[in-house]
This record gives C-alpha cells, sequence and structure tokens, in this order.
C-alpha cells in the first residue's frame, strides 16, 4: 500500500478531530474517545505524532500485531510453536511502553488490531487450534506491559475471523477467548518460573473474586508438566518463597485438539468437544474440579486456564 501520512501532519489532524468531537459532543459522558494511530509501532512516528498533538488529545494511544507476518507464509505453524520467535514482539511492547509513560495517553496502550498473519491470516493455522498458541500468549504478554485493550481482527472475516466465515460456526480461539474473558481480571499478577521456554504462564486476579486464574500454554511436542505453586509475601523479597498448599477444590480448564493434531479446527473442552448444541447454542463450558494437594498439569501441546480461590495474593484483595 503506498499512502502514508505524515506523522506531523497526523498529529495536527488529530488536534482537529479532538476539537470536533468536544463541538459535537456538549457532555463529557457522552463524548466518543479519540484514538490514534492505529497502525504499526515505528519508535520515531510514534514520538513525533505525540509530541505534536500534546497531552490530553489522544485518549488511548493504538497500534497493531501482526507478528507471525504473512499469512501465505509456509513456516506460520513453525513461529506459532517457538517461543523464541513468539517472544521477539515483546519488543513492540517495552518500545511502546515508553511513549506512553512519556505522554500518558488518559487510557494508556491499546493493542487495536491483531491477527497474527498478514493479509487477512493464514488458512492453515488461523482456524485451527494451533493458533491458540499464538493468540492466547499474545492476549497474556501485552497484559505484563500495561496494554489495557487487546483487539481481535476480527470477529468474522478472512481468515482469522473468531468465526469460520461460512458456517459462522466458532473457531478454537472463539472458546479460548471467552474462557479469558470469564476468568481474568484487570489485575496482572508478577509471574516467575523454573521451566523449559516451551511452557508459559501468565497470571491474573480471578475476575470473579476470590482468587487467582492463571493460564498454562504447553508448546512442547512430547513433553507434559506438573506444576507446584508458590507465593511470595510482601517483605520477602530475596528470601526463599514459601509454597502454596490449597485447601479448596482447584477450577481447571483444559484444552486441546479434538484429535490430538493441533492443526484440528474442533477444540475439547476437559475432553468434551466444543461444538454448537441443537438449538445452535455454545455448549456447556464447566470446570474440573481437582484435589488441591495434586500438581496441576498440563498435557503436551494443550492450553489450561486455572483458578484458585484461596490462593492469597495480595494485590487481589
Amino acid at each position: 500500500m503506498g499512502a502514508k501520512v505524515d506523522a506531523k501532519q497526523y498529529g495536527k489532524d488529530v488536534i482537529v478531530l479532538k476539537n470536533l468531537v468536544k463541538e459535537l459532543y456538549a457532555h463529557p459522558e457522552t463524548e466518543p474517545k479519540v484514538l490514534g494511530q492505529g497502525g504499526f509501532y515505528e519508535e520515531k512516528w510514534f514520538n513525533t505524532f505525540l509530541e505534536v498533538s500534546g497531552q490530553g488529545i489522544v485518549d488511548g494511544l493504538t497500534h497493531h500485531i501482526c507478528n507471525l507476518g504473512p499469512g501465505d507464509d509456509p513456516n506460520i505453524m513453525n513461529k506459532v510453536l517457538d517461543p523464541s520467535y513468539l517472544n521477539q514482539v515483546s519488543q513492540t511492547y517495552k518500545g511502546i511502553s515508553v511513549v506512553v509513560n512519556k505522554f500518558r495517553p488518559q487510557l494508556g496502550a491499546w493493542v487495536s488490531e491483531s491477527g497474527g498473519a498478514l493479509k487477512g491470516g493464514s488458512k492453515d493455522v488461523s482456524r485451527t487450534f494451533a493458533d491458540g498458541f499464538w493468540y492466547l500468549d499474545q492476549m497474556g504478554m501485552p497484559s505484563t506491559y500495561d496494554q489495557k485493550v487487546f483487539c481481535r481482527q476480527a470477529l468474522i472475516g478472512g481468515n482469522y475471523g473468531l468465526l469460520n466465515a461460512t458456517t459462522f460456526v466458532p473457531n478454537p480461539d472463539y472458546y479460548g477467548a471467552l474462557l479469558w474473558h470469564r476468568l481474568m481480571g484487570s489485575v496482572v499478577l508478577a509471574v516467575t518460573k523454573e521451566s523449559d521456554p516451551n511452557f508459559r504462564v501468565y497470571a491474573h486476579c480471578a475476575k470473579k473474586k476470590p482468587g487467582v486464574s492463571l493460564i498454562f500454554i504447553n508448546l512442547s511436542k512430547d513433553r507434559s508438566f506438573n506444576i507446584t505453586l508458590s507465593n511470595a509475601k510482601p517483605g520477602d523479597a530475596g528470601k526463599p518463597n514459601y509454597e502454596f498448599v490449597g485447601k479448596q477444590n482447584r477450577e481447571e480448564y483444559h484444552l486441546r485438539a479434538l484429535t490430538g493434531d493441533i492443526k484440528d479446527d474442533i477444540v475439547c473442552l476437559n475432553d468434551v468437544p466444543m461444538v454448537q448444541t441443537d438449538s445452535e447454542d455454545i455448549p456447556a463450558m464447566d470446570p474440573k474440579l481437582v484435589d488441591a494437594s495434586t500438581p496441576i498439569s498440563i498435557a503436551a501441546q494443550s492450553i489450561a486456564y486455572v483458578t484458585i480461590r484461596d490462593f492469597e495474593a495480595p494485590a487481589c484483595v
């Protein structure tokens, strides 16, 4: 695409837009937010844009993420399963964080569009269970950099929609996103782990208190993990963590491909295939209740949400 707007001009235009919005909406409670810039992150461009527009103009700083590259790249499946490749996009989040801290837009940073792969997504990966390794990792990673919103491109359309563009049946990523929405609260917790790089974990305060909710992502093709948790107490920096021993049953939601092949377009939740009911409703998505005294077991090439109601994280009180 050959068109490009200069950062200085864009900054001036957004000032005009903001003033127009204020003129059209007399009451602050009904005034729409002005977001920008809505493209891929370039440090110099973003800094110039915000220097020209100034503070108080842009309510939220938006940017796009399509870190898997072109949708027709035959190597996309390898990228989805490569932890070092998935980690590369963290440099973008770090850069955005610096800009946000400098100019302080009211609503912080937003990932306003993210489809994984460019040019409409990947016809061989985006609709499959495998895409969840990228997608749910991207739901978790931006949160750790204080990104406020993460938007999927799109609900329907192209290969990267959450719904099949022909049948409107939910793709596997739909169910992963729905669980995130139901379980993960807005308060993000710091996590450290001693594990294989193929094993990834993010933790938030549970959306419905009390407790914490975690998402575990196992990229390994042939290794499962048994997890025990520790809880660092305030003021104990540098001291050994206290092993957490729960008393209430854990709520676990294990996601895997129906056939065991991650290229499958049907996901199982706790071994139940996620297919629409006869009335075309979303099937029940109930947790498996697990004895708190047992380790959390994450199978190879699977994803799991776990909510622990009696885990006392100070930030979640």
